[in-house]
């Protein structure tokens, strides 16, 4: 008889590596007793959705958005297994995060092991929502080639946008796939879904979800990424993963980025976030922004996301970013 592995499922974490996970995250403990991890999300749809939410809002507020293995390491490169991802992020408790495809793997691999139903699907990035939109030359937005991931949650005959590897800009809770679809994020930033063809596609009749976001009522919606309901298998990632993380293309290999969202304690929502960005740290609050620091070394920088973040850098990490391009001199 042949192997009895089926090559085709996706992996799980074991009942250790959860609660692992949720130490990491800082759950409280009346959430760790929640119907979902006792009887799974099928026993009811509403159960479901909000400990989804309860989970991600958590995610978001002590898992940074950061790719400091592109700069801080020998090796330089980034790993989605869902193994080593969880080595990374979870078990040192460094405060380590990791870009979308790190978080998102995480965060799918967590909610597929309680039971629910995950697609993880590919995206593309929006040129106005990234460093480039700020260039003399930028030409205006247009989308990128399939550069993200996200995970679809389907609860019932109702699918959700889950989104953990964005930054600031991502959605911050469930999302319904429904059209025209429009939440609040924090602050005065909205988001909204649309659906339809994208401005480079030369068949009009093919459709992707378009997800964007405003910064007050009244503002221009930027476009922020869009994505399909078509699932992708890991070698799809593994590809864009090689490419985000190598290609000079890729902004993530020349800019340093770490942003973790701001949780108020009393009425458990997001309320600003921290962003480290090259040689500057911020400190949005609401719709109010302000610089905490600007780095006139790679020490300071080093120094700050010990401080800020609880994400330590070796020794061996200090030394990997001396004469690069992401370098502070």
């Amino acid at each position: 008889m042949g192997s009895s592995t089926n090559l085709f499922m996706r992996p799980i974490y074991s009942q250790e590596q959860i609660n692992q996970y949720f130490d990491r995250i800082n759950l409280p403990q009346h959430h760790r007793e929640s119907l979902v991890i006792k009887e799974g999300p099928d026993i009811d749809h509403d159960t479901a959705r909000v400990f989804l939410g309860v989970l991600q809002l958590h995610h978001l507020t002590a898992v940074p958005f950061e790719n400091l293995n592109l700069h801080y390491s020998a090796h330089r490169s980034i790993s989605i297994d869902s193994q080593e991802v969880f080595d990374k992020i979870v078990h040192p408790n460094t405060g380590r995060g990791g870009y979308c495809m790190e978080n998102n793997t995480l965060f799918g691999t967590v909610l597929r092991s309680l039971g629910y139903s995950v697609t993880s699907v590919g995206g593309r990035v929006n040129e106005a929502v990234q460093p480039m939109s700020a260039s003399r030359n930028w030409r205006g937005p247009k989308y990128d080639g399939w550069n993200h991931m996200v995970n679809l949650i389907t609860i019932g005959e109702q699918k959700y946008l889950i989104d953990v590897g964005f930054g600031s800009n991502g959605p911050h809770q469930p999302i319904p796939l429904q059209r025209e679809f429009k939440f609040h994020n924090v602050g005065d930033q909205f988001g909204r879904l649309l659906s339809g063809p994208i401005p480079q596609h030369t068949s009009k009749n093919q459709t992707l979800w378009q997800y964007e976001v405003c910064n007050g009522e009244g503002a221009t919606w930027t476009q922020a990424y869009c994505f399909t309901e078509t699932e992708f298998i890991p070698e799809d990632f593994t590809i864009i993963n090689y490419y985000m993380s190598t290609s000079r293309e890729s902004w993530f290999t020349f800019h340093v980025v770490c942003v973790l969202m701001l949780l108020d304690e009393e009425s458990q929502k997001i309320v600003g976030d921290l962003t480290l960005f090259n040689n500057t740290l911020k400190r949005r609050l609401g719709a109010t922004s302000e610089v905490l620091e600007t780095f006139t070394s790679d020490e300071e920088r080093v120094a700050a996301l010990a401080k800020f973040f609880n994400i330590p850098v070796s020794k061996a990490g200090r030394e990997s970013v001396r004469h690069t391009s992401s370098e502070i001199l």
